[in-house]
């Protein structure tokens, strides 16, 4: 549908699929707005001299970040259903998915880079750990995550001169990825070992319920990159990436930020 010289996509156009995608990412980006709204509006008065007390700060900076990418993602998909109204075959309309997603995709990993060690700090800011303990491990969660996200995004733009994924050195890059992750989570599995032996059942079923969400995040980030080295509708991986994103970023922030999670462990 054209209204004077906009594009508004419908599916009788476009198909019900990408328009559930984009349908998605638009509620995303506004979800995104409202959460770097409550958190700002939420922490007047809150002092900043303790660690525990920059997550809601924290949250609002994955909040406004992420926000600010959907808006861009969904900016760069509203123009592929544009181009996609034009292409009748099916399999044409799908390598035009596929060589979108690798150009749009590119906004994730830049997200990423930055809100996944942010979200990795608030977990870590959540326990009174000792000085050198806490460096310690904030220290390995931001250098492994960032690590990841970067050779992931390497990994993904390994690309042929047709925008077509080539797939061996996206295997190898994919691959070095995993050591990064490696780092993450075992540093995670240990902070997580000592915070459910110590702390009340309450606080224990918060903590687990942060462990959850990580671990979707955990599964779906790579899983996402490895499914694109098949022939899979690139649709599904913005679905699952979208739905990931907002679930983990805002979920996990809420928790920490308006959850009273802090225990006094004293060692690593």
């Amino acid at each position: 549908m054209e209204i004077a010289d906009s594009f508004v996509p419908t599916a009788g156009v476009v198909g019900v699929f990408p328009l559930v995608t984009y349908f998605l990412l638009i509620v995303a980006t506004y979800s995104f707005l409202g959460t770097f709204i409550f958190a700002l509006a939420s922490r007047p008065g809150i002092p900043l001299h303790q660690a525990q007390n920059l997550a809601p700060l924290l949250t609002a900076i994955v909040a406004a970040i992420s926000g600010l990418s959907y808006y861009r993602i969904q900016g760069y998909y509203h123009d592929l259903l544009a181009d996609l109204v034009t292409v009748a075959n099916p399999s044409d309309r799908q390598v035009l998915i596929r060589e979108s997603y690798n150009a749009i995709g590119q906004f994730r990993y830049m997200d990423w880079a930055i809100t996944i060690p942010l979200l990795l700090i608030q977990v870590a800011l959540v326990t009174k750990l000792q000085p050198a303990i806490r460096t310690q491990i904030l220290t390995r969660l931001v250098a492994g995550s960032f690590f990841m996200v970067l050779t992931s995004y390497i990994g993904h733009q390994q690309l042929a001169f047709d925008n077509e994924i080539q797939v061996g050195p996206k295997l190898v890059w994919g691959a070095i990825a995993m050591l990064g992750y490696g780092v993450v989570l075992h540093t995670l599995v240990k902070l997580w070992k000592q915070l459910i032996s110590q702390a009340q059942p309450d606080l224990s079923f918060k903590y687990r319920q942060i462990a959850y969400a990580l671990g979707i995040l955990g599964v779906i980030y790579p899983l996402g990159y490895f499914l694109t080295c098949t022939a899979i509708d690139f649709n599904w991986i913005h679905i699952a990436y979208t739905i990931a994103d907002v679930s983990t970023k805002i979920g996990i922030g809420l928790i920490i930020s308006f959850a009273p999670l802090t225990v006094n462990p004293t060692n690593e």
